[in-house]
Protein backbone atom coordinates (compact mmCIF):
# COMPACT_ATOMS: atom_id res chain seq x y z
CA UNK A 1 0.00 0.00 0.00
CA UNK A 2 1.58 3.43 -0.92
CA UNK A 3 2.38 5.79 1.11
CA UNK A 4 0.46 9.40 0.91
CA UNK A 5 2.50 12.33 0.65
CA UNK A 6 3.38 14.61 3.84
CA UNK A 7 0.95 17.52 2.44
CA UNK A 8 -1.55 14.84 2.20
CA UNK A 9 -3.68 16.27 5.05
CA UNK A 10 -6.63 14.64 7.18
CA UNK A 11 -9.22 16.26 8.92
CA UNK A 12 -12.96 15.80 10.15
CA UNK A 13 -15.42 17.11 7.81
CA UNK A 14 -16.46 20.59 9.38
CA UNK A 15 -19.07 23.98 8.28
CA UNK A 16 -18.40 24.81 4.37
CA UNK A 17 -17.00 21.26 3.19
CA UNK A 18 -20.69 20.09 1.55
CA UNK A 19 -19.83 21.39 -1.90
CA UNK A 20 -16.20 19.08 -1.64
CA UNK A 21 -17.93 15.96 -0.24
CA UNK A 22 -20.82 16.35 -2.74
CA UNK A 23 -17.92 16.74 -5.38
CA UNK A 24 -16.27 12.79 -3.96
CA UNK A 25 -19.10 10.86 -3.99
CA UNK A 26 -19.78 11.99 -7.51
CA UNK A 27 -16.65 9.36 -8.08
CA UNK A 28 -18.28 6.99 -5.68
CA UNK A 29 -21.50 6.34 -7.57
CA UNK A 30 -23.58 8.25 -10.12
CA UNK A 31 -26.52 9.01 -7.82
CA UNK A 32 -28.39 12.19 -8.39
CA UNK A 33 -27.46 14.99 -5.69
CA UNK A 34 -29.73 15.59 -3.16
CA UNK A 35 -31.66 19.16 -3.18
CA UNK A 36 -29.71 22.04 -1.71
CA UNK A 37 -31.60 22.65 1.08
CA UNK A 38 -31.92 18.76 1.93
CA UNK A 39 -28.10 18.19 1.51
CA UNK A 40 -27.40 21.21 4.14
CA UNK A 41 -30.16 19.56 6.29
CA UNK A 42 -28.56 16.00 6.21
CA UNK A 43 -24.85 17.79 6.28
CA UNK A 44 -25.59 19.58 9.89
CA UNK A 45 -27.38 16.45 10.93
CA UNK A 46 -24.12 14.06 10.15
CA UNK A 47 -21.91 17.00 11.97
CA UNK A 48 -24.35 17.22 14.79
CA UNK A 49 -24.31 13.02 15.07
CA UNK A 50 -22.77 11.64 18.40
CA UNK A 51 -20.02 8.71 17.05
CA UNK A 52 -20.23 9.87 13.67
CA UNK A 53 -16.90 11.32 11.99
CA UNK A 54 -16.76 11.94 7.93
CA UNK A 55 -12.78 12.69 7.94
CA UNK A 56 -11.54 14.02 4.36
CA UNK A 57 -8.06 13.83 3.30
CA UNK A 58 -6.70 17.18 1.02
CA UNK A 59 -3.79 17.45 -1.20
CA UNK A 60 -2.63 20.51 -2.66
CA UNK A 61 -5.36 22.04 -0.87
CA UNK A 62 -8.12 20.46 -2.67
CA UNK A 63 -10.53 17.51 -1.16
CA UNK A 64 -8.79 14.18 -2.62
CA UNK A 65 -10.68 11.42 -0.64
CA UNK A 66 -12.98 10.71 2.68
CA UNK A 67 -14.53 7.86 4.83
CA UNK A 68 -16.65 8.35 7.63
CA UNK A 69 -16.71 6.37 10.58
CA UNK A 70 -19.66 5.65 12.76
CA UNK A 71 -19.31 4.19 16.48
CA UNK A 72 -22.24 2.72 17.97
CA UNK A 73 -22.53 2.31 21.23
CA UNK A 74 -23.55 -1.53 21.93
CA UNK A 75 -24.43 -3.59 25.11
CA UNK A 76 -22.75 -6.91 24.07
CA UNK A 77 -18.57 -7.34 24.39
CA UNK A 78 -19.02 -5.94 28.38
CA UNK A 79 -20.25 -2.56 26.98
CA UNK A 80 -17.77 -2.34 24.19
CA UNK A 81 -19.11 -0.26 20.66
CA UNK A 82 -18.10 -0.97 17.23
CA UNK A 83 -17.55 0.77 14.31
CA UNK A 84 -18.59 1.01 10.72
CA UNK A 85 -16.65 2.43 7.82
CA UNK A 86 -18.63 3.71 5.33
CA UNK A 87 -18.48 5.78 1.79
CA UNK A 88 -14.90 5.55 1.05
CA UNK A 89 -14.15 7.78 -2.03
CA UNK A 90 -11.40 9.16 -3.76
CA UNK A 91 -12.03 11.38 -6.38
CA UNK A 92 -10.52 9.63 -9.53
CA UNK A 93 -7.81 11.95 -10.00
CA UNK A 94 -5.78 11.12 -6.62
CA UNK A 95 -6.59 7.69 -7.24
CA UNK A 96 -3.35 5.16 -6.47
CA UNK A 97 -1.79 7.48 -4.28
CA UNK A 98 -2.42 6.03 -0.81
CA UNK A 99 -4.94 8.74 0.36
CA UNK A 100 -8.12 6.08 1.09
CA UNK A 101 -5.89 3.76 3.26
CA UNK A 102 -4.45 6.53 4.88
CA UNK A 103 -7.84 7.63 5.60
CA UNK A 104 -8.81 4.42 6.82
CA UNK A 105 -5.94 3.87 8.86
CA UNK A 106 -7.29 7.01 10.69
CA UNK A 107 -10.49 6.05 11.14
CA UNK A 108 -9.53 3.09 12.75
CA UNK A 109 -6.78 4.20 14.98
CA UNK A 110 -10.05 6.71 16.05
CA UNK A 111 -12.24 3.61 16.45
CA UNK A 112 -9.36 1.47 18.93
CA UNK A 113 -9.02 4.86 20.43
CA UNK A 114 -12.88 5.02 21.40
CA UNK A 115 -12.92 1.44 22.92
CA UNK A 116 -14.08 -0.62 19.94
CA UNK A 117 -13.81 -4.05 19.90
CA UNK A 118 -14.71 -4.18 15.93
CA UNK A 119 -14.52 -1.85 12.82
CA UNK A 120 -16.36 -3.67 10.25
CA UNK A 121 -16.81 -2.34 6.47
CA UNK A 122 -19.03 -3.41 3.15
CA UNK A 123 -18.40 -2.95 -0.11
CA UNK A 124 -20.84 -3.29 -3.05
CA UNK A 125 -17.26 -4.08 -5.45
CA UNK A 126 -16.48 -7.35 -6.75
CA UNK A 127 -13.22 -5.93 -8.35
CA UNK A 128 -10.83 -8.15 -7.53
CA UNK A 129 -8.35 -4.67 -6.71
CA UNK A 130 -10.70 -3.39 -4.45
CA UNK A 131 -11.05 -6.43 -2.20
CA UNK A 132 -7.24 -6.84 -2.17
CA UNK A 133 -6.96 -3.24 -1.06
CA UNK A 134 -9.43 -3.71 1.57
CA UNK A 135 -7.25 -6.96 2.81
CA UNK A 136 -4.01 -5.10 2.51
CA UNK A 137 -5.81 -2.47 5.12
CA UNK A 138 -6.16 -5.46 7.67
CA UNK A 139 -9.96 -6.62 6.71
CA UNK A 140 -10.99 -10.33 6.48
CA UNK A 141 -13.52 -11.06 4.55
CA UNK A 142 -14.86 -13.92 7.34
CA UNK A 143 -18.56 -13.06 7.50
CA UNK A 144 -21.55 -12.97 5.67
CA UNK A 145 -23.43 -9.85 4.99
CA UNK A 146 -26.99 -9.00 3.77
CA UNK A 147 -28.62 -5.88 3.45
CA UNK A 148 -32.31 -5.05 1.84
CA UNK A 149 -33.01 -2.04 0.29
CA UNK A 150 -36.59 -0.29 0.08
CA UNK A 151 -38.38 -1.56 -3.27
Amino acid sequence: MSTPPADFVIRPARDGDLADLIELYHHLNHDPDPEPALAQERFAAILAQPGMTVLIGFADGRAAATVTLIVVPNLTRKGAPYALIENVVTHADHRKRGYAGALIRRAMDQAWNDGCYKVMLLTGSTDPATLRFYERCGFLQNKTGFQIRRA
